[in-house]
């Protein structure tokens, strides 16, 4: 039998809200037909952004939202986003598809998002063709209180007081569409821009530096080398999930069990790329003061069949689920060093939590783990240890089952389980140390094939379910875990 035992009595270390945080950039139809359909829409809006994204969002107590970019953060330059709209002037979207990007949503437009979802904003800067003049400015705009330029330009566009904002990216993958940097050359910019990026007021900027590309420890090295640690409170990584190769990752809805495996095989290696990149870092830096900033992650599988290339829009399966469940236990027991995260992308773009079709908008299977797995936000995290089968051949698997437990300020105990197997089921054995537990009450995301998923035609294929309470025996209990399964589970 498969046991996990849970150290109620060990916690010491809270798993930060903003480990469940978002994306959204200026992609396909992330912004466009996502968050933004402008005053005029027939489509239910506030201030032109749709209030069905903005509803189901809130659900998730969604901590912060990461924008202009991604590649196109430096391309982006802010002033073009700024003042009547009708003015604004249009670019190409280089990167993405080639398409005309109008700049109807701008600064101003992202802000009003932000607070109309509650949640903290995420601004990258433009380090690969912008200046530090530029970069400086648009902290200035947002965030200062007394009389400048720039300013009293905000106060004319219609917003006379500053902003709150902590979330500052000093540019985006420069070791690749943001300017092909060496590490070294990224390192001495990202000092230079960094000094700029002031702190106005009582506003404190938490200012993110880029990191390395998935297993690129050589970046993490010289970086943590080369930076003060007063100059740079976060350091980012990114990591998506394949189940190919790059150049040929897949359908996201027609799949084999050797691509499940290969996802969530993928989804597993973050754990290891979480530790190795930890262990340079507490070299430099024993004390934690940078936290690890994984602000691109998820899966990325094939457009689907007729859609632009360039717009990254994909369908979400049950495989998904298991991948954002997987990931986010990794997430919650890394939480010392990983204090922030953003899954990319939110709307209609990659490993989306919705997708729209004109005024219809549908809720994927990774919304739902997101919205299971909010109990888990600020919460303690609950040492966990695991002992179950492996999943795959001989000489290649990984662990069937990944967890992780916290307790929230409440005092309530929760448990996420994934059980990655796609056909067998689980027998589980529970031993919770450090508390007297009476029963745990459950809800599961699971469905009859590995390939299930919400269409716009039928909606609900996979949502999540209740399951029936289990009675503790003293300090243990037994669940039985369905294949191919997210769960979450309350223990009082």
């Amino acid at each position: 039998m498969d046991k996990i035992t849970i150290r109620a009595d060990q916690g010491k270390t809270r798993i930060n809200r903003h480990i469940y945080g978002h994306f959204a950039e200026h992609l396909g139809r992330c912004i466009y037909d996502g968050f933004w359909v402008g005053e005029e829409s027939s489509i239910p809006n506030i201030r032109g952004i749709r209030n069905d994204i903005v509803d189901a969002l809130r659900k998730l107590h969604i901590p912060n939202l990461r924008w202009p970019g991604g590649c196109f953060a430096d391309e982006y330059h802010w002033m073009d986003g700024i003042g009547p709209r009708a003015g604004r002037p249009t670019m190409v979207n280089t990167h993405w598809g080639g398409v005309s990007e109008n700049n109807l949503f701008g600064t101003h437009e992202f802000m009003d998002l932000c607070a109309q979802l509650e949640c903290e904003p995420y601004i990258c800067g433009n380090v690969g063709s912008g200046t530090v003049r530029e970069m400086q400015q648009w902290v200035e705009y947002l965030t200062c209180a007394e009389k400048s330029p720039v300013t009293d330009l905000r106060a004319s566009n219609g917003h006379p007081e500053p902003w709150k904002l902590s979330f500052w990216g000093v540019g985006n993958e420069s070791w690749g569409c943001g300017g092909n940097m060496r590490p070294e050359k990224y390192a001495d910019e990202y000092r230079r821009y960094a000094t700029y990026c002031r702190n106005f007021g009582a506003n404190r900027l938490f200012k993110i530096a880029c990191g390395p590309n998935s297993r690129d420890y050589a970046w993490t090295e010289t970086l943590m080398a080369r930076i003060p640690i007063p100059q740079m409170q976060g350091l980012s990584m990114h990591h998506y999930t394949l189940a190919g190769p790059w150049e040929a990752k897949g359908s996201a809805t027609d799949f084999t069990e050797l691509e499940w495996f290969r996802s969530l095989q993928q989804a597993w290696f973050m754990d290891e790329l979480i530790r190795n990149h930890s262990a340079i870092m507490d070299r430099h830096d024993p004390q934690k003061q940078v936290a690890l900033v994984v602000d691109e992650w998820g899966a990325w599988h094939d457009v689907e069949p007729g859609t632009n290339p360039g717009f990254l829009y994909q369908q979400n399966t049950l495989r998904d689920a298991l991948v954002a469940g997987i990931t986010l236990n990794i997430f919650n027991n890394h939480c010392d060093r990983v204090r922030m995260a953003c899954i990319a992308q939110t709307v209609n773009v990659l490993q989306a939590m919705a997708l729209t079709e004109g005024e219809r908008m549908l809720l994927t299977p990774s919304y739902h783990v997101f919205e299971m797995y909010q109990v888990h936000q600020d919460a303690l995290m609950l040492p966990v240890e695991m002992a179950c089968e492996r999943y795959g051949g001989e000489q290649d698997s990984i662990s069937s089952l990944s967890a992780s437990a916290s307790r929230s300020v409440n005092g309530k105990v929760h448990l996420s389980i994934c059980n990655a197997h796609p056909t067998n089921d689980m027998t589980v054995a529970i031993e919770l140390h450090g508390m007297r537990p009476q029963t745990m009450r459950g809800r599961i995301l699971t469905a009859g094939k590995i390939n299930a998923h919400n269409r716009f035609d039928r909606a609900e294929q996979v949502t999540p379910t209740g399951m029936s309470a289990v009675k503790f025996t003293g300090t243990s209990a037994q669940l039985e875990i369905p294949s191919k399964s997210v769960t979450v589970f309350e223990i009082t």
